[in-house]
């Protein structure tokens, strides 16, 4: 039943937390494009419900076209190209709160599987039937994966923990979650990676203006 009700829910509360957080957003927006050109926006195609591309949105945190530049899609956590403002917003989750305008459209939910780039970590036609579990909810703001170790979890652990949300959706899962996750971001744990989190990666993976 709650499958059904969850939409209902993240719509109230995705209005309510706009109208609340609308001064923080607002200002984010004036001191991203007083430090940096380019827009306030930053805009990346994500992989949705069942299987379905759509446009993420963020603050931008790094300079722009970063991802062309240095290192590439890629960075550490002393990356130059991120923003004296990306660091603090990167820090306090701050570039994450245009994704309620991702609720409020339908393509994301304030609690599921992250979504994950259409590229990284493989194109989905190489997802296993199993793996392709995790696109039948929406992706969420925060998930299960992220509660247990975000930027630290290997891949394939990182989906199996997304599908084992999606079997065991549920109010008081979803309840646990978003707190477990207050209390992450307030102690800003788990939100730079330390260590490649594909079996096959050679390098320290921060993708750009990405969780």
């Amino acid at each position: 039943m709650y499958k059904y009700i969850k939409r209902l829910f993240d719509i109230i509360f995705a209005v309510v937390a706009v109208i609340l957080l609308s001064p923080i957003m607002l200002l984010t927006v004036v001191a991203v494009r007083l430090e940096s050109e380019g827009p306030a926006l930053f805009k990346q195609d994500r992989i949705g419900l069942g299987g379905k591309v759509f446009k993420i949105y963020k603050f931008r945190s790094m300079c722009q076209g970063a991802e062309h530049t240095g290192t590439g899609v890629y960075s550490g956590a002393d990356d130059m190209r991120v923003t004296k403002v990306g660091k603090i917003i990167r820090a306090t989750s701050i570039d994450e709160l245009p994704q309620l305008v991702n609720i409020l459209k339908g393509d994301m939910s304030f609690v599921g599987p992250r979504p994950p780039l259409t590229y990284h970590p493989w194109d989905i036609s190489e997802y296993t039937e199993e793996q392709l579990h995790m696109f039948d909810v929406r992706p969420g703001i925060t998930g299960w994966a992220q509660v247990h170790g975000r930027k630290d979890v290997e891949w394939h652990k990182r989906i199996e923990l997304n599908c084992w949300y999606v079997d065991h959706v549920s109010l008081w899962l979803d309840l646990k979650i978003l707190f477990t996750t207050v209390v992450k971001v307030l102690k800003n744990e788990d939100n730079v990676n330390v260590g490649a989190t594909l079996v096959t990666d050679e390098v320290e993976e921060k993708e750009t203006e990405t969780v």
